[in-house]
């Protein structure tokens, strides 16, 4: 194996005089040979092994943070407004949209796991598609339409 070594330069990046014939470690450098190939491979699998457990904890990182919201979220919407009980928001669900969330009428007008159209889920202090709002959501601005009017919103399910 050859090896290089240059203490006029190495001397000099350390802020030193240069003194010839003097080698410190980590200035010699392979330039070919059979320590080469298993130095750069190690090298490399440490930069690898860096990047993937970055990476990890990254991806941990955000799911905690995902998750954190989300419970922020229903703890927001947990308490039902004026007394309503679950069991009916459930029957009116169940007779609205089969109680599914994401529902949408066949004509798009009416939305969500209530069947709210546009200017009622507005009125309850709803934005944005009400098929797209979370489950605990939709069940808190439906009790506070309940809470309000009764079940005149809905006139056949309620």
């Amino acid at each position: 194996m050859r090896l290089r070594a240059d203490a006029t330069e190495s001397a000099a990046n350390r802020g030193g005089a240069p003194h010839p014939g003097v080698i410190g470690i980590g200035d010699a450098k392979a330039l070919d040979g059979p320590l080469l190939d298993p130095v750069e491979r190690f090298s490399a699998l440490i930069v690898t092994t860096t990047q993937r457990t970055e990476h990890r904890q990254k991806v941990k990182a955000e799911k905690k943070h995902e998750a954190k919201e989300a419970r922020e979220e229903e703890e927001q919407f947990a308490q039902l407004p004026g007394g309503v009980s679950i069991g009916t928001l459930e029957a009116i669900a169940a007779c609205e949209s089969g109680g599914n969330p994401e529902a949408v009428s066949s004509d798009g007008t009416y939305r969500g796991k209530y069947q709210f159209d546009q200017g009622t889920w507005e009125s309850v202090g709803g934005s944005g598609d009400p098929a797209a709002a979370p489950e605990a959501e939709q069940d808190y601005r439906a009790a506070l339409l309940y809470s309000e009017s009764g079940s005149s919103p809905w006139p056949v399910c309620g």
